[in-house]
Parts: C-alpha cells; structure tokens; sequence
C-alpha cells in the first residue's frame, strides 16, 4: 500500500510519543513492503530513512498554531502526491481529514489523548480540541485510540466505536552505559524521568518529591519542551547536587538511561498510553507510576502506584523493598510488554485498519463494504 503519516513533527523522532509512534511504525511498514511517507516540520536526516520516505514542509513556529498549519499544508501536498492510505495523528488535525478523503484518500484518525485537559492551552485552544474531539468522530474514516481508557470515553460521552492500537517498546536491556557516563550516573544508582518538560507531566513535583527523601541515589530529570520556558525554569530551580537535568535525551542515550535506572518515575496525568512508560516497563525498569486510569492499564500491576501527594512515600517504599520484590515487578512490567505491547503485532494491526481501508482489486464485496463506512 501506499501510506502517508500526518501530524507529527516528523522521524527520526526527538521530541515526543507520536514522534515515537511515527518512526516505529513507519520503518516496519516499510520494511514489509509498503510505500511510507511521513510529513516532517524539521530535516534531522535525509529523505529516504530506513525506507521512509520524508516530506519536509514549513510551518508557523507558534505554540498554537505550529501543528495546524503544518498539517494544513501536508494536507495540500497529499492532494498532488496520491497515496491510499492516510493517518492522521492527534485530534485537533480532525478538521483537514475531509480534504484527502474527497480526493480519494481513506482517512484514520490517531486521537491521542484527551488534550484539551493540558495545562499549557488557553481557553480558545481547549475549546479547539474540544470541538474536534466531536469531529473527530464524524470527519475520518476510522477513529483510532490507544488506551481502552480513550475508547471508553469516545464511547460513553459521542457513542463513537474506535479501533484500539496502543503503542509499543522493545523489550531487554542494552549492555551499554555510554550515556550514563557522560552524565556521571552509576547503573542502578539513579532514579529515571523522562517527559516533554510541561506542568501536566508534574517534573517539578517529582523533583521536590525526590529532595524530601533521603538516599545517595540520584535523579535523572530527562525532557525539554518549547514554549515552557518559565516552568523549566522552575524545575530547574534546585541546589540538591543528586539532581541532574541533562535537557532531552534521544536514541541509543535514552535506551541507555532506561536500561540501567533503578527504578522509572512516570508521573503524567493527560494522555492516552505514554512510550516512555512502556519502554520503561520493556527495559525492565522497576516502575513507579501516577496512579491514572490510563497508566495504571499499561502497568497492569507491574509497578508501584502513587497519588498526588505521596510519591516521596513510594520512593522510600522503593527503596526499601527486597531485591526479591523488585525483581518480580520487573520481570512482570517485561513480560506485560512482551504480551501487550509488541511493535510488531502493533503494526500489523495497523497494516489491517489500512487495507480494510483500502482494499485491492478484487477483494471481497463485505471489505469494500467495510472501507465505505
């Protein structure tokens, strides 16, 4: 098939999850055979890549119109570049969905999260996602969720029935410490976060979380945002000398991190299933996790849960507890991956969202019949 993915920032991936989810996807997509195209707002590598094809187009460096107006122009270059299949990703771009299918394009929609619950928008911008949300349900083909938490709010609150995909992660270790090194951090000796830097993924709660306790480990505060400036500002606003910001970290450095933590602090609160606590769980990690509807899904029980105010309690709970117990919890947070979270799997069932989209000549009239819907 020939595929197209809209709505990142682009692969290689260095900023987020659907950056993550791109990549991933779009190099097993290709590497089965298909034709992949991904839009890019930034050139960090060569077109093709691994087998993928890289669109760059510009668009408008402003915090709430960057991903609009890229999509919005990746929409355009779609019309006169014809592909079978397009994914959308994040709600908000719902409203461009339209155009590529009356050119003859079938449309999936990757909704993410619930986004209009981060802090960082303004009331026109939740109003935004709010009103896409709705059309999100209306405007593509198919609808795409990657949490059953997601899939049950679309359900109970637009009556809408999505395809649930989550995303995935590698699962083992990497031998290497190349990184932790660099970073003066001793395996096994660190406590790991890694999140865009904004207030609704709490790393500045973590961090004074961490101050309260009393270890000789330290913290590795992984993550950048734009547009966040002064709240980085404030994370960055300590003394304890076990704290260590490095900025974002990607590649073979973050795989590094995660292999060789002690133990991994998620502690997001909007969103759907987040990478970085999957591909924690996949390296191993001993979890800890904000105890939301959607984590504690992906966690499964394969790590520690926290609330609001006691994840300085569950760090000493951490701390304390047996090799023995740790060790189970990481070999079950591995497992639950290998089980539920494999990229391969994931990215066949998205292959067959795509070709129940777009059926070839001569399938059966009940796939046409499906793909029209």
């Amino acid at each position: 098939m020939r595929i197209a993915i809209l709505g990142t920032r682009g692969i290689p991936a260095h900023y987020g999850g659907f950056e993550t989810f791109a990549e991933e996807l779009s190099t097993r997509l290709a590497l089965v055979g298909n034709s992949v195209a991904v839009y890019c707002r930034e050139r960090p590598a060569e077109s093709p890549w691994r087998g993928v094809e890289l669109r760059y187009l510009p668009t408008i460096h402003h915090k709430y119109l960057e991903t609009l107006a890229h999509t919005f122009l990746s929409t355009l270059h779609l019309l006169f570049h014809r592909t079978e299949v397009a994914l959308y990703c994040n709600a908000a771009n719902a409203i461009f969905t339209p155009l590529a299918r009356l050119a003859g394009i079938r449309v999936a929609l990757n909704v993410d999260g619930i986004e209009r619950k981060r802090k960082k928008w303004n009331r026109l911008a939740k109003t935004w996602y709010l009103i896409s949300e709705r059309l999100a349900t209306i405007l593509p083909n198919v609808v795409v969720t990657d949490a059953q938490a997601i899939a049950g709010y679309y359900r109970e609150r637009y009556r809408k029935a999505t395809e649930f995909i989550p995303y995935g992660a590698e699962v083992g270790k990497l031998e290497s410490t190349k990184m932790l090194r660099e970073l003066r951090l001793e395996p096994d000796r660190y406590f790991l976060y890694v999140s865009r830097m904004e207030p609704e993924n709490h790393a500045l709660e973590v961090r004074q979380a961490f101050e309260k306790v009393r270890t000789e480990m330290k913290l590795a505060l992984v993550g950048d945002a734009p547009y966040a400036a002064e709240y980085i500002r404030q994370v960055r606003a300590t003394s304890d000398p076990r704290i260590v910001l490095p900025g974002a970290i990607y590649g073979r450095g973050y795989q590094e991190l995660g292999s060789h933590c002690f133990a991994y602090i998620h502690a997001t609160t909007v969103g759907g299933t987040h990478p970085a606590l999957i591909e924690a769980m996949g390296r191993g990690a001993l979890v800890l996790y904000r105890d939301t509807e959607e984590n504690a899904e992906v966690a499964g029980g394969a790590g520690i849960a926290f609330g609001e105010d006691d994840l300085a309690e569950k760090i000493e709970c951490a701390l304390e507890m047996s090799e023995e117990e740790r060790n189970a919890l990481r070999d079950r947070a591995a497992d639950r991956v290998r089980e539920h979270y494999s990229w391969d799997a994931i990215t066949a069932r998205y292959e067959e969202v795509f070709r129940r989209l777009a059926p070839r000549p001569g399938a059966p009239a009940k796939a046409r019949a499906r793909a029209d819907n």
